[in-house]
């Protein structure tokens, strides 16, 4: 069993974010043997807080467009990556942190407090194709309309109510369950898997892999 704990704050979504999490999965993909990958924040408050705003408009200015073609084609490894996996929501999934909870098989998300939330049309940032396909493939047309045109955050209870995160549960239990979840399915055939996963998301795939902004 694997378990990635993203310890950067709020999880912000900065290059040296990305380089890190990549880095990791480039370690867990070629193990072998039964595995899932589980992964969760590293404080209570956040699970992943999105972009790195501050970073883009500063140090992160220079990469522009194509850092948030990298995290497209990073949304894109997850949703792709040929194990189990599962989001342990331990808090706020703001934005790409949300998307990020999205290209997991399965989410599990503490009830009591936290919220998902692509608070994107409050922040004038609009969403690229991969993007809007990721939100869609997890959500009813209603709840993917109320996500993205207002800004809607969505606890724990009204996610498992409305089929966005399989379990909702006290803090202290999210992680327990996400693993749970996770070695019940460790077992499974990773080529077959794998192969499942790019056959079910083969058009967001299509759009992910693809980085296009628009």
């Amino acid at each position: 069993m694997w378990v990635l704990t993203m310890a950067a704050g709020e999880n912000r979504f900065n290059r040296s974010f990305l380089d890190a999490f990549n880095a990791a999965l480039d370690v867990i993909e070629p193990s072998s043997g039964p595995a899932a990958l589980v992964t969760t924040g590293g404080q209570e408050k956040f699970y992943s807080n999105g972009l790195d705003l501050a970073w883009l408009s500063g140090d992160g200015a220079s990469e522009g467009g194509a850092f948030i073609s990298a995290v497209l084609k990073f949304l894109g490894r997850v949703m792709a990556f040929p194990l189990p996996t599962v989001a342990a929501i331990n808090g706020h999934a703001f934005a790409a942190g949300g998307m990020l909870a999205f290209a997991h098989d399965f989410r599990v998300m503490r009830a009591d407090r936290g919220f998902i939330c692509f608070n994107e049309i409050d922040i004038k940032f609009p969403l690229a194709p991969g993007m809007t396909a990721l939100i869609k493939s997890r959500t009813n047309m209603a709840t993917c309309r109320d996500m993205i045109f207002t800004g809607a955050r969505i606890g724990g209870a009204d996610a498992q109510q409305r089929g966005i995160v399989d379990d909702a549960v006290a803090a202290a239990d999210v992680l327990p369950r996400a693993i749970a979840r996770a070695a019940a399915l460790a077992d499974k055939d990773r080529a077959t898997y794998g192969a499942l996963k790019r056959g079910m998301y083969r058009d967001v795939l299509a759009l992910l892999e693809g980085g296009a902004l628009e």
